[in-house]
């Protein structure tokens, strides 16, 4: 799928790949729904391959990222001064906070995750639609996204970021039938 580069565009990819989420995790029973993934990670090079251990693991990342962005947004926009990463993390080292979301999440059940993911989900598609085609896709429109634009934030934590759970969801669905 193309990288949305107008609002019309993001909310459709946004809800697209989310409704594809949703009936990919809809099609697998609840044996599937809470395997362990078993990937042979000499071939996938990645660190999330490693941290991932099941699909729990992949909606509380996005959650987590999801929860980023509407605090950094929603921060920024009350005249609070607030980068998009917590203190402590940048762009070299975020691999560590997304380890310490994984370990965060270790007791949280499958059926809380899905329910915050579809929480946070609602509440990103109602803030990218609160925003103007001219607001989302300008660079620097606001102070806080540098010469980036705001839709791209949404793109990467919401449309993209979907693509990237399916990815690996997929991949886990097809080493079942093996």
């Amino acid at each position: 799928m193309p990288r949305p580069k107008t609002k019309d565009e993001l909310i459709t990819a946004s809800a697209e790949q989310f409704d594809k989420l949703m009936t990919l995790l809809d099609s697998m029973s609840t044996e599937e729904l809470n395997g362990e993934f078993h990937f042979d990670l000499n071939k996938e090079k990645e660190a999330h391959w490693k941290r991932d251990r099941n699909i729990r693991d992949v909606l509380i990342h996005l959650y987590e990222w999801q929860v980023l962005l509407l605090n950094w947004v929603e921060s920024n926009q009350k005249g609070v001064s607030k980068d998009f990463l917590p203190e402590g993390y940048n762009w070299r080292n975020y691999g560590e906070m997304n380890q310490e979301f994984w370990k965060k999440h270790q007791a949280t059940p499958y059926a809380q995750a899905l329910d915050l993911l579809k929480d946070s989900h609602s509440k990103v598609m109602d803030l990218m639609k609160s925003f103007s085609n001219e607001e989302l896709f300008t660079p620097g429109y606001f102070p806080w996204t540098g010469k980036n634009t705001l839709g791209s934030a949404f793109v990467s934590n919401v449309s993209s970021h979907y693509e990237w759970a399916l990815k690996k969801i997929r991949k886990y669905a097809r080493s079942l039938k093996k």
